[in-house]
């Protein structure tokens, strides 16, 4: 099933005469719209008319999240403010916040993209489109929403939170396609198990599930869990929100929208473009966005991108799951590891259920990572000579396999906090000074 046929497969030499004339365009503009962007060119000593091939992008510099944050509230937009009829901003908790600006025509594209990723996902206008990402600010929860309305689903608009009322709607409205963030779709099973329900027999048949790092192994302990087919989605609000990129019912990768997207993989220290398959940062160009126009914006998100077409028909290149990002590297001894990785061991154990934290401490002067994780609800607590035996199991398994010593604690299930936006991963206690 294709959204939009003449896009999504079009053959790379097309898309790349597309691409091309879009770069163009659009280094025209945040030239000539914003001096930020004419200090940086010139800083390079690039100028828009330089732009000949797609190769020249690499002549561009790059923007990055604390150039945004600078621009604060309005000064990188580039359209007039007078265009300009929705705002979002980033999530983020440190420093000023993001903001992003929507023209009308902004609105058509993300609800287009955004109708293209459902669509990969396999939703109709036959479907109920159960969408619990936040709204408000956030993008999640409107970008879904223009792109289920324009497919024609019947679309529930309920945001996160009041889990118990979720699954009661999902019943009695037959719900279909659940759009929400993984670790709130594993909160949805088991709170319907508490409630008697079992979540396998909801109408549930797809989960469009992102806005946070999940890993391969959290997609079976899902679609487990629910009796659905668990797919990625990715997006982030400098560059519209979701609907950037989108697995299909493959499960191969994420198709990117490269058409309004231009996406390079760089290596975040040195920031010199890899070849395809290897593992990088992904930047992305925006090539048709009106209200705010970005050039090689630094996502700080670790994925790899494949050119070969799918074999659902689109020609659209592929990134793998994200890794994690850049910043949320954590270095203990040495050891350079992403939550994903230790994630990934986790959910191999039989005794415990999808839910832990990381904690960072720091003693006499190094850095200490516990690994907190809860066992499932058959484990008792008195049997402490059994839960010294599976922490001791899962400590050999990490060292085997990311060749660290990391404690691993075993707590009682539902102690670790349930969030119907971002689960909460790493919690740093570390003083540093």
């Amino acid at each position: 099933m294709i959204w939009n046929k003449e896009y999504e497969c079009m053959n790379r030499e097309n898309l790349q005469d597309l691409q091309l004339r879009r770069l163009k365009k659009v280094t025209h503009r945040v030239f000539e719209r914003l001096p930020f962007y004419k200090r940086k060119f010139e800083k390079n000593r690039v100028h828009p008319d330089q732009i000949k091939s797609l190769e020249d992008l690499q002549k561009l510099p790059f923007t990055s999240k604390s150039d945004l944050r600078e621009g604060y509230p309005f000064g990188l937009f580039t359209a007039p403010l007078g265009e300009i009829v929705e705002f979002h901003i980033s999530s983020g908790t440190t420093g000023k916040p993001v903001v992003n600006g929507y023209t009308r025509g902004d609105i058509q594209i993300w609800a287009e993209v955004m109708a293209r990723a459902l669509t990969c996902a396999g939703t109709t206008s036959k479907d109920v489109v159960h969408n619990a990402y936040g709204y408000g600010l956030f993008t999640g929860g409107l970008g879904t929403h223009y792109g289920a309305q324009l497919i024609g689903a019947k679309t529930i608009p309920i945001s996160g939170g009041q889990t118990k009322r979720q699954i009661t709607i999902m019943q009695d409205f037959k719900s279909t396609v659940l759009t929400c963030t993984p670790s709130y779709a594993l909160h949805i099973a088991e709170v319907a198990e508490e409630m008697g329900v079992n979540p396998r027999n909801l109408p549930l048949r797809v989960g469009v599930l992102g806005a946070e790092t999940w890993s391969e192994s959290m997609r079976p302990e899902i679609e487990s869990r629910l009796g659905i087919d668990a797919l990625d989605i990715y997006g982030l609000t400098e560059i519209i929100g979701p609907g950037v990129a989108q697995e299909c019912e493959r499960k191969e990768g994420m198709h990117l929208f490269e058409d309004h997207f231009l996406p390079e993989i760089i290596d975040p220290k040195t920031g010199n473009v890899l070849e395809a398959g290897q593992e990088g940062e992904l930047v992305l160009t925006t090539l048709t966005r009106e209200g705010t126009s970005l050039v090689r914006y630094r996502t700080g998100d670790i994925t790899h991108i494949d050119y070969q077409s799918c074999e659902c028909g689109r020609t659209l290149a592929r990134i793998g799951k994200i890794k994690g990002r850049v910043d949320d590297m954590l270095i203990i001894r040495g050891v350079n590891l992403f939550p994903s990785q230790i994630e990934n061991i986790l959910l191999q154990i039989d005794e415990a259920e999808p839910h832990y934290q990381l904690i960072l401490e720091r003693r006499k002067g190094l850095d200490e990572l516990t690994v907190e994780l809860e066992t499932s609800p058959h484990i008792f607590f008195d049997e402490v000579r059994k839960l010294e035996e599976i922490e001791a199991r899962i400590e050999r398994e990490i060292e085997e396999t990311l060749g660290l010593r990391i404690r691993v604690r075993l707590v009682e299930p539902r102690t670790i906090e349930r969030s119907a936006g971002k689960a909460k991963r790493v919690i740093d206690k570390r003083k540093l000074k």
